[in-house]
């Protein structure tokens, strides 16, 4: 030590500052004696003593005493080295490369503005690094494709960096760490409370982000994100699912959402959530909230007959489309007159599913109205009609209106659109061949519903907040209607009856499926056309739910084993659906 430059050095500092020395003995407990010998260079006092001198005249040790110790240049490496290397020990030791080094910037800080300087630069960098770190992993589960490759190569950066900053400082004493956030910009003891509450943050991210990966199932079960899209991946490998898309709800929220496969697959043309997909009969259920819309604003009444409201029959109407408005069919048919709004959403209008399926392909009615469940497009299209005379308005302008506006469904519409032909997907047959894509549907309510996965989760999330309708109108088309006792929906054994369902009071409500579990009530929806299979369950007093749609003719085979692993299979009538297992 310099015992000339620190004598002249404090003997400066005093008399700027106007202290004596007995003042600054005073301020400082160093004796006056002491004070002299330092001035007169007569001793090399301790470190800690010229401590308390310079802060007493409020400046910096080095003010005092100039570093001209021959070993500094060893010393000052030796604790560079440490502030550098020992965030590496964090790639075994969780948060040890925030910790270390915090403790030797703590320790060393005052010894020398470059401990100081280095040790901020290093600490802001490595709780910059943790952040990453847990973004990289959120966004491996959230994000398909890129989310992989920031998780690959967030760790792999950061650790460089390292290494790259250990060589730096050896040779040049300078450091250089990019991306850093400055948390340890501002004052000591503001940037020490920043620091440990983001470390407790950190310390419990852990959980957190486990808690935020899992699903709960109907029965309360959790199971996590990772594990469905594994199960979803592997299904659809086995069964030769060209392209699927998977959304699970809690809490009355879409909360995991993976989507598998192509929208082309000969072309290997990726499905996306904005990839318009044909909706088949999900059209129903919006319908049906639609419907119930229109009966709040009392336009109808659901158990008034329809031909009410016509002034004069609706077989003397001159059809308006290629075939699905002409009833002159029904000018010899004593009981269609009988048919009302409910029956229609509930199916028991007594008409075939299609006019074309029954033999002589015209329509008419089976049985007593509202008597027997019989599934019918031909309901739907009735009331279509209907409500379209009463009102003035098609079909598609009632949807846009009512349904599609007010939730931004901007990619939805029960006809075909120019706008949909940058980004749709093909049906796949069962060997992947692409169908023929039918654009030429004029609107019909059961059945010619054009949507996407994202817009059909903005109606899913609106159901299930009781949204566009009142709550005692979703009670409405949740209730039970008709009691449904065929073996299965379609088919030879729709013709016969059985007990099985009893245990779940299967039914119908309007224009949903319903049945009964300890964790409430569920409502489902299918829809199933050429090359598209979609099916979709609510729990509405169980906050939950699920839709699957898929543009593969494959897809159905799948369904039991994929609903049994991410809510419940233990309720669902799978049978009574045809959704055969694949092996």
């Amino acid at each position: 030590m310099n015992k000339r430059s620190l004598a002249e050095s404090l003997k400066y500092q005093r008399k700027i500052k106007g202290f004596s020395q007995e003042e600054l003995s005073n301020k400082t407990n160093v004796t006056v004696r002491t004070i002299q010998r330092i001035e007169k260079a007569e001793v090399n006092p301790h470190l800690n003593t010229i401590k308390l001198l310079a802060v007493a005249l409020d400046i910096e040790v080095n003010e005092l005493l100039p570093l001209d110790n021959p070993k500094e240049e060893t010393i000052k490496k030796k604790w560079l080295l440490l502030l550098h290397a020992t965030p590496l020990l964090g790639i075994f030791i969780p948060l040890c490369n925030v910790l270390i080094p915090l403790f030797i910037w703590i320790h060393k800080r005052e010894d020398n503005p470059i401990y100081d300087k280095h040790g901020i630069k290093v600490i802001n960098f490595q709780i910059t690094a943790l952040l990453l770190a847990a973004l990289s992993f959120v966004s491996l589960l959230t994000i398909d494709k890129w989310g992989f490759l920031f998780f690959i190569a967030t760790v792999p950066v950061c650790i460089g960096i390292v290494i790259f900053n250990i060589v730096y400082v050896l040779k040049k004493e300078k450091c250089y760490y990019p991306l850093s956030i400055p948390f340890l910009k501002f004052e000591l003891s503001r940037s020490l409370h920043m620091l440990t509450l983001l470390l407790t943050i950190l310390a419990f991210s852990n959980c957190t982000e486990k808690a935020d990966q899992d699903i709960e199932r109907l029965d309360g079960s959790k199971i996590s994100k990772n594990s469905i899209t594994q199960k979803i991946d592997q299904l659809a490998n086995d069964a030769n699912v060209q392209g699927m898309a998977v959304v699970i709800f809690n809490n009355k929220q879409p909360v995991y959402q993976h989507i598998v496969g192509y929208k082309d697959f000969p072309k290997k043309l990726p499905l996306t959530d904005t990839t318009n997909i044909y909706g088949a009969s999900l059209s129903k259920a919006v319908f049906s909230v639609l419907v119930m819309k229109l009966v709040e604003d009392h336009i109808i009444d659901l158990d008034t007959p329809l031909e009410s409201y016509l002034p004069k029959k609706i077989y003397e109407y001159k059809p308006l489309t290629r075939w699905h408005d002409d009833y002159s069919d029904l000018k010899t048919d004593s009981l269609y007159h009988k048919i009302t709004a409910r029956m229609c959403l509930a199916h028991t209008t007594g008409f075939a599913n299609w006019r074309f399926m029954e033999p002589d392909k015209k329509l008419r009615v089976h049985g007593i109205p509202g008597t027997k469940y019989s599934y019918s497009g031909e309901g739907f299209v009735y009331l279509q009609v209907v409500l379209e005379k009463i009102t003035g308005k098609r079909l598609e302008q009632l949807a846009q209106e009512i349904i599609f506006k007010p939730l931004q469904m901007e990619n939805s519409s029960f006809e075909w659109k120019p706008k949909f032909e940058n980004d749709f997907a093909y049906g796949h047959a069962k060997n992947g061949d692409p169908y023929i894509k039918d654009k030429d549907n004029e609107p019909r309510a059961p059945s010619t519903l054009e949507t996407t996965v994202a817009d059909y989760i903005k109606f899913l999330t609106a159901v299930l907040n009781k949204k566009i309708i009142s709550a005692a109108s979703y009670d409405e088309i949740f209730s039970p209607q008709i009691r449904i006792h065929s073996l299965t929906q379609f088919g030879d054994g729709s013709k016969l009856t059985t007990h099985k369902y009893n245990d779940i009071n299967l039914s119908y409500g309007l224009g949903w499926g319903y049945l009964e579990t300890p964790y409430g009530i569920g409502v489902f929806k299918e829809g199933h056309g050429d090359g598209f299979q979609h099916y979709s369950i609510l729990f509405p007093e169980s906050r939950k739910g699920i839709i699957i749609m898929s543009n593969s003719d494959n897809a159905e085979s799948i369904y039991k084993e994929l609903l049994d692993y991410t809510i419940t299979e233990k309720y669902i009538p799978w049978e009574w659906e045809n959704y055969l297992p694949y092996k």
